[in-house]
This record gives structure tokens, C-alpha cells and sequence, in this order.
């Protein structure tokens, strides 16, 4: 089986100030798997108590992001899904995610009685306004879904580009299907791709 990967940019959070790394998950989650954890507390939108939690805002910098009220002009993309811990230890990001933030722990001064406390973790991200890249076909995302199209990266791995050619890289191949095995899979499927989940299985054809 080809197997897919993504290219990482790292970064880290302090307090109301956060650096951004934007990953690649390896496969694809149940569409239920967007539900937070229940270590994760949920705010009203716009700026609150709780660090980037569900349905709060970012801004981005050139390469920061830090959290505003969503009505701001300032606010680019909202937080769907917010969980502790690693993405590789946690729940994956739910279907049409644009891009992951990735938190570090904060902890405040011992004499500051926990204020300001902010758990490790990762936020699962939706732009406000188009592009959206975890859409089908859209070219990015941090997993790849029915829909997706992709192309050969060599030494046995396939990547993801956009369905519509205005990627680098022109798509050869379109996940057609899900399936719970190969098996499953439509007869003209040409590439079998790792998406997770209960139909692990991502059954693509030629383009």
C-alpha cells in the first residue's frame, strides 16, 4: 500500500500569544470524531477564558496566530474541534479541517494560584472565508478524504494536491470511495491510500 504524508511547520503557544504548526495527519477519523474531549472546556464565541476553545477565533501572523473575538476583522478561521494532549495520542481533526494548531502547555508562577493555565493540546481549524483546502479536492487539509486528489511522490508514498490543477503538482489519481478492505473496493480502483476510520480503506482511481 502507498502511503501519504504531509510537510510540518512547527511552533508554539505562551499565554494569549501562539506560534502555529500546521500538520498533516496520518489517515482520516470517523465523521464523529470531531466531538471534544471531555477534558476540554468549551467558551462562548469570541474571546474568552479559555484558550482557543470551540467556536472561539484566531487571527494569523506571518507566522503566529493569536486569539480574537470572531467578529473582529481581525479573526481568519474557528476553532471546531478542541482536544488535550497530541494529535498522534488524541482524537483526529473532523472532516474538512483547513489546518491544526498545536498549544503547549503554559503554566503560570507559582504565586498565581493557576490563572492563566493552559493545557497541551491542539485545536482543529475552519478559514472563515475561502480557500478552504480540507474541502474534497481542495489540495491540502490535514487528512485526506473522498474527493481528495492525489499525486506520486516517489520511494512508494503519494501526496495530495488540488482536483482543479493549480497545485504544483497535477493530480493523477482521485480517492473515488471508502471501503473497509480492498475488497470493498470499485473495480477500476488503481491505488489503495490509508484514510482511517471505519472505512480505513481509500479506493482511488486515474485521472
Amino acid at each position: 500500500m502507498l502511503a501519504w504524508n504531509r510537510a510540518r511547520w512547527v511552533g508554539a503557544v505562551c499565554a494569549a500569544f501562539l506560534a502555529v504548526a500546521l500538520v498533516g495527519c496520518q489517515g482520516s477519523p470517523d465523521a464523529g470524531s470531531g466531538r471534544p474531549s471531555p477534558g476540554v472546556s468549551r467558551s462562548p464565541s469570541g474571546y474568552g477564558a479559555v484558550f482557543l476553545a470551540v467556536d472561539e477565533c484566531s487571527s494569523r501572523g506571518r507566522d503566529t496566530f493569536t486569539e480574537v473575538p470572531c467578529r473582529s476583522e481581525r479573526a481568519v478561521a474557528r476553532v471546531t474541534a478542541r482536544y488535550d494532549g497530541t494529535v498522534a495520542a488524541g482524537p483526529m481533526c473532523p472532516a474538512h479541517t483547513d489546518f491544526v494548531l498545536h498549544i503547549s502547555e503554559n503554566r503560570p508562577a507559582p504565586d498565581a494560584n493557576g490563572a492563566g493555565k493552559t493545557p497541551q493540546g491542539y485545536a482543529c481549524m475552519r478559514n472563515l472565508e475561502p480557500p478552504h483546502p480540507g474541502d474534497p479536492g481542495g489540495g491540502g487539509g490535514p487528512r485526506t478524504i473522498v474527493g481528495d486528489c492525489l499525486y506520486a511522490a516517489g520511494r512508494g508514498q503519494v501526496r495530495e494536491t488540488a482536483c482543479d490543477g493549480s497545485g504544483t503538482e497535477k493530480p493523477r489519481y482521485r480517492v473515488a470511495a471508502a471501503a473497509v478492505d480492498r475488497a470493498k473496493c470499485p473495480a477500476l480502483t488503481a491505488l489503495y491510500v490509508t484514510l482511517g476510520g471505519s472505512e480505513p480503506v481509500g479506493c482511488a482511481v486515474r485521472v
